[in-house]
């Protein structure tokens, strides 16, 4: 890997020879981020830093729209910083973390000791680490929500960001356009498919296919997946593949799945009490049609305490005789139920994610997608 200083002094040195050389004069354009990035084959956020730290030289006027230009002091204030910068290598970097603003954001729906308050802690954490202050925007899984942080916390308000996607069925055209852009950035949780993001996940379909063979194992050949709406929400597409992945290895026929994927009561938003009742009426309606199902993998929580409740209210719920098993789970021993469940690396994902977005910030070549641990925890 190459040192960050080094790529932005390439970039510095080239720009200081073409003026030095007179190539570029006082008032001339200097080439922009996208021409230097691709002529030197580094990102856009190096050449993008290099010209900004050209331009607190006093090297250059970057002109908003219109790009950087030669000053008319340039020979003169160049030789001078170039003096000082081979006095103290270090120093470009140095004034690149100041001419940021020193803060990440974190974008996501929310936090709870479910899921996410881990997550956020851990990010808040790593980000410190790292000299960073975190600036966190909840969006109770509204797009709308998230179009807003989004925009409001982009172009200069943060140096970059860590986005947890809301549900839905279309994309977040605000979201898509951060990444075409190239803007520092790293999904987390689930990611957006076709879309070149730096995103960091469970493997959710390991994961699921674990889930199921163990309520497989216990001797449940009549098992359903239940979630909230899967709207484009790879984490729950791919869970729904390792249910049934889990299913065919086993030698249950297709006809056996049972996927009831409808649910809405546990979404941040709007997750009312009539929703809630919907969702009970819906349960049950469920077990009517289907009476020979004995077990449940269940996308969430809290969705699996609300199945529990209503087996429990229709007369089927019986621990010899039914298993719900789930994703994640509070770790409060004063917990409502205890089920076996999916301990999501929630703190790892974190940690990687902050990680990732920081060798961003550094002009570094990050992968497309990172797969963090889970485990299978059985009460």
């Amino acid at each position: 890997m190459v040192p960050e200083h080094f790529l932005y002094e390439r970039l510095y040195d080239f720009v200081l020879e073409e003026i030095s050389e007179s190539r570029l004069r006082p008032g001339d354009r200097v080439p922009s981020e996208s021409e230097l990035a691709e002529r030197f084959g580094v990102s856009r956020i190096t050449s993008k830093r290099a010209l900004r730290m050209l331009a607190d030289a006093g090297v250059v006027d970057r002109r908003r729209g219109k790009g950087s230009f030669v000053a008319a002091d340039a020979r003169r204030l160049g030789a001078v910083r170039e003096s000082e910068r081979r006095a103290a290598p270090a120093a470009p970097a140095v004034r690149e973390r100041a001419g940021g603003t020193g803060c990440l954001a974190l974008v996501l729906p929310d936090a709870s000791e479910t899921y996410g308050l881990d997550l956020m802690c851990a990010i808040e954490e790593r980000a410190a680490e790292h000299g960073y202050h975190l600036v966190v925007r909840r969006t109770r899984d509204s797009q709308r929500v998230e179009e807003e942080a989004i925009r409001a916390l982009a172009g200069g308000t943060v140096d970059g960001m860590i986005v947890f996607p809301v549900h839905g069925e279309f994309y977040n055209a605000t979201l898509v356009r951060l990444v075409l852009d190239g803007s520092p950035l790293v999904l987390v949780d689930r990611y957006l498919p076709g879309i070149p993001a730096c995103a960091v996940c469970t493997d959710n379909a390991a994961a699921s296919r674990v889930l199921t063979e163990y309520v497989l194992d216990r001797g449940h050949t009549e098992v359903a997946f239940v979630s909230p709406p899967v709207e484009n929400t790879t984490s729950i597409e791919e869970r729904i593949q390792g249910y049934r992945s889990a299913l065919h290895e086993r030698g249950v026929p297709a006809a056996a799945e049972r996927c009831f994927t409808g649910l809405q009561s546990t979404l941040p938003e709007p997750g009312s009490d009539s929703e809630a009742g919907a969702d009970r009426a819906a349960i049950r309606a469920f077990l009517d049609r289907e009476p020979a199902v004995t077990g449940f993998v269940v996308c969430e929580y809290n969705l699996a305490v609300l199945v529990r409740e209503v087996l429990t209210e229709v007369g089927r719920w019986d621990p010899a005789r039914c298993l719900v098993a789930c994703f994640d789970s509070p770790w409060s021993r004063a917990a409502a139920a205890s089920f076996p469940h999916i301990r999501q690396g929630q703190q790892e994902m974190g940690r990687r994610a902050v990680d990732l977005l920081v060798a961003q910030l550094n002009g570094e070549d990050v992968p497309r997608m990172s797969a963090v641990p889970f485990e299978l925890v059985a009460p």
